[in-house]
């Protein structure tokens, strides 16, 4: 058996953990010098002891038949660089088979901030995604299961345009894109049209996720006179408590910058998601937006020219990965059931041991058809399925 049965589930979000070369090594030769290795100390106890792994590109036979034997109970068990199919893609399809998911959207860990950081030049961001793009397609080649997400940034529309293109040739069917303003600019700027135009054409989702921007709050919200705590994994780059009250507030203002610029009104094949930034500011974002819009289209003519409310659109064109600690039912009372996904997190220990029995207690006495949606629909409905 697997862990997932008695229905279709589509998994929008798993990732896989970077080994240190996996930029440098597809990276192209003039770039390649300028490509940081992936730090294995930026997973803090998830990356302990990866010498060998990092040497091999696999587990040790003994660890895979260990891990294999875990059956069904499999996302119970070992996390980060632990799990199995983490890095490597021959046990990742072992993988999928025990976790029983028809589809898993596959991020990257590490590679992100690399290509998002916007300070570093463009020449670096741009030669980290491609180099990125390369590699992931590797990863998910062999296995249609695996829904690759290749990383985009938005900082030049014309290098934008050349990436997205070659993503799609590698076979990339998701865009990764940065949750902050674009190049310096908004993302419905008209320099970034013909982006949104060909991913709509290409019928190709753009993805925020966690990782696309800071994680942490600004320092001063940090100083209480006493000792600043720790993350929950041991460090200090990863989230706090507090960092969880802003974590989803750049996400949100892209989301309604995009939608109020008219971004999804122009191209509307447009299909986007927001993944592992929780969904329980969704309902109060969609009031909000339609207030906006009908109160503020008296002075601005991009609001004057939304032809629907915003809620409207983004319910059509856009969908959210609640966290499993989250009630996904009362989201789904409070807005309506189109705008959520389930997600796995796999092997982020973030995702739990057990997300799908959480979301079952928040869904219990949904409907099938509100559960098909939640567990495969919505997400079949992101990629044009």
């Amino acid at each position: 058996m697997s862990y997932a049965r008695d229905r279709i589930y589509l998994d929008a979000d798993s990732h896989l953990m970077e080994l240190p070369d996996f930029l440098s090594a597809h990276a192209e030769p003039e770039i390649r010098d300028r490509i940081p290795e992936i730090n294995f100390d930026a997973g803090a106890r998830s990356s302990e002891s990866w010498e060998t792994a990092a040497k091999t590109g696999a587990h040790s036979p003994e660890i895979v038949a260990e891990l294999v034997a875990l059956g069904d109970d499999l996302i119970a068990g070992p996390k980060g660089y632990f799990a199995l199919g983490a890095f490597n893609k021959e046990e990742r399809r072992v993988a999928l088979d025990l976790l029983g998911f028809q589809q898993q959207l596959v991020f990257s860990t590490f590679s992100g901030p690399i290509a998002f950081d916007p300070t570093s030049d463009l020449e670096l961001r741009y030669g980290a995604t491609r180099a990125h793009n390369r590699a992931m397609a590797e990863f998910c080649s062999d296995d249609p299961r695996l829904i690759g997400v290749a990383l985009l940034p938005l900082d030049d529309p014309e290098l934008t345009l050349k990436e997205l293109d070659f993503a799609i040739s590698l076979g990339l069917e998701a865009m990764w894109i940065p949750h902050r303003p674009a190049g310096g600019g908004s993302p419905g700027h008209n320099a970034l049209d013909p982006v949104w135009a060909r991913m709509a054409d290409a019928n190709v989702p753009f993805l925020l996720h966690v990782g696309g921007n800071p994680l942490q709050i600004k320092p001063a919200w940090m100083n209480t006179g006493r000792p600043i705590p720790t993350d929950w994994i041991g460090g200090g780059e990863n989230v706090r408590g507090k960092d969880m009250i802003a974590l989803h507030h750049a996400a949100e203002t892209f989301v309604g910058t995009l939608v109020l610029d008219g971004v999804l009104q122009r191209h509307p094949n447009l299909r986007g998601a927001v993944v592992e930034l929780g969904a329980g500011w969704v309902p109060s974002l969609l009031r909000r937006l339609d207030l906006v819009a009908q109160i503020w289209k008296r002075s601005e003519p991009d609001l004057d020219a939304l032809k629907t409310p915003p809620s409207e659109a983004i319910s059509q064109q856009m969908a959210f990965t609640p966290y499993p600690f989250e009630d996904v039912g009362a989201m789904i009372r409070e807005s309506n059931p189109d705008l959520y996904l389930f997600s796995s997190d796999y092997p982020h220990i973030e995702g739990g041991r057990n997300p799908l029995g959480r979301f079952a207690s928040s869904l219990e006495g949904m409907p099938d058809e509100i559960l098909d949606k939640f567990y495969a629909q919505n997400m079949a409905d992101l990629l044009g399925s």
